[in-house]
């Protein structure tokens, strides 16, 4: 193990709380209960359904259950990339259209402004930054990719995003051997945590009713089981994303997915002047398993990409424990992207699931003949995700329940896509290692193969994952 990474703070759920501190612990539920609305899940998807929907309908009685605490799953645990991408966006476009995925992708990037803008009104000092995304290219088949994924966005009618050389992306960051970048303004950098508190927080001063410490063992119609008791409501919305296998009879709906991340310890003014990243873009890179970053508000890179894929039977870790070649790995990869920065320390290390559907769409649905709902299926894009699942849940339960008619989000195409299911294990353990393993590979070659053309690897693996 190499100095760099000998003493780092592993697991502790992630650095953002490490940073900012756990919650106070809210009380658990207390016996039966019964509420218009009962959303499962404390992260950003149920606090942002049960703030949108109390603010929309102000007698509505909402409960939030959480097993742990609020934000102790990928709210918490995120790299802090508020930005405009949704999975299943291309899949969208061919199932309903182009001009319906037009309008979801027109959605997503008003959804940032969105987030940007609540925080700012309900007072939540969240670290946000709006310096938008960058994302890299530095080998000549992740140029051909970039170029390609850049007139892909712009058919989306994304007419404000940037194409830049090797040049111009120097002048922004710099990244060694960094051939070129594509960047958007809709994106910020945010501390995951601050967010998710301060949304509990405005959460409960509407007068929602939060209960943590009370794991969802069964959702049925118009019931939320727990061990303390049955909240019984005519609606019932999960939003559990990368812990929902844990629920009985979803473990094979949404595959709980691990990425981890590292954080450094604080740079000096001197270190941050070689690199520049003045701009404070989230940065990314092309390569097919792919790396995400944040420069923080203290001055620290946080770095983020796939240590141990899947663990089998959809197993989720406890506190965020990461294995130390995760750590290496990625200490190897800002090391190759900032040379300059091999002696600095890394100080915490942490992982977290998200959640992958078998056809990687990410999407919102209301039964209407049983009062169940769920969102999630974000894929590793849920910071801003959630919020757009949000308010069409919201819309979803205001029309079902007579207070609204349909809506412009009502409409999108992702509301009430239906997925098939994972298959079941071994299949699906060995298929997501073998995947992952094969990309890998395939970033390997292209380090080395000087061609513009993308591995047949990854092609491979993208259509035995489904993605494509």
């Amino acid at each position: 193990m190499s100095s760099a990474v000998s003493s780092v703070a592993n697991g502790g759920i992630s650095f953002w709380y490490a940073d900012d501190g756990l919650p106070a612990p809210r009380e658990p539920l207390a016996g039966d209960a019964s509420a218009d609305v009962v959303i499962v899940g404390g992260g950003y998807t149920g606090l942002w359904t049960a703030y949108y929907l109390k603010k929309a309908e102000p007698f509505l009685r909402i409960t939030v259950l959480e097993q742990k605490f609020c934000g102790y799953g990928a709210s918490g645990r995120n790299g802090g990339w508020l930005y405009n991408g949704i999975a299943g966006r291309d899949r969208y476009a061919r199932l309903h259209g182009h001009e319906s995925a037009v309008r979801l992708q027109r959605a997503m990037n008003e959804t940032v402004a969105e987030v940007v803008r609540v925080t700012e009104e309900e007072g939540i000092d969240a670290d946000v930054h709006a310096g938008g995304v960058l994302e890299v290219a530095y080998t000549p088949a992740q140029l051909a990719r970039l170029k390609a994924f850049h007139e892909h966005e712009l058919s989306y009618g994304e007419k404000d995003r940037e194409l830049y050389g090797a040049r111009e992306t120097a002048g922004r960051i710099r990244v060694r051997g960094a051939v070129g970048s594509s960047w958007t303004p809709h994106g910020a950098r945010l501390h995951p945590v601050k967010l998710v508190k301060g949304l509990a927080a405005a959460v409960e001063a509407l007068g929602v009713t939060i209960h943590e410490g009370t794991p969802v063992t069964e959702i049925r119609p118009k019931h939320a089981v727990t061990p303390y008791g049955t909240v019984r409501a005519p609606y019932v919305l999960r939003c559990t994303e990368g812990f929902t296998a844990s629920l009985k009879g979803q473990r094979r709906t949404w595959l709980p997915m691990n990425s981890s991340m590292i954080a450094t310890e604080p740079l000096t003014g001197a270190q941050w002047a070689e690199i520049g990243w003045e701009g404070r873009e989230t940065l990314g890179d092309m390569a097919h398993a792919y790396m995400y970053a944040q420069r923080t508000a203290d001055g620290r890179i946080a770095l983020g990409g796939r240590g141990v894929p899947y663990r089998f039977g959809s197993r989720t870790d406890n506190d965020g424990r990461t294995q130390p070649a995760t750590v290496e790995a990625l200490h190897e990869i800002l090391v190759r992207f900032f040379p300059s920065l091999a002696g600095v320390r890394v100080t915490h290390a942490w992982s977290g699931v998200l959640g992958v559907p078998r056809d990687w769409c990410a999407t919102v649905t209301l039964d209407r003949s049983t009062g169940l709902g769920w969102a999630g299926g974000y894929v590793g894009s849920g910071v801003a995700t959630t919020n757009l699942a949000a308010r069409t849940l919201r819309d979803l339960v205001r029309q079902d329940s007579g207070q609204a008619g349909a809506s412009d989000l009502t409409a999108l195409p992702w509301v009430n896509h239906r997925v098939r299911k994972w298959e079941p294990e071994p299949m699906r353990w060995l298929g997501v290692h073998g995947m992952y393993a094969t990309y890998r590979t395939a970033d390997r070659r292209e380090l080395t193969a000087h061609s513009a053309e993308s591995s047949r690897l990854a092609r491979f693996a993208d259509r035995v994952a489904g993605r494509h």
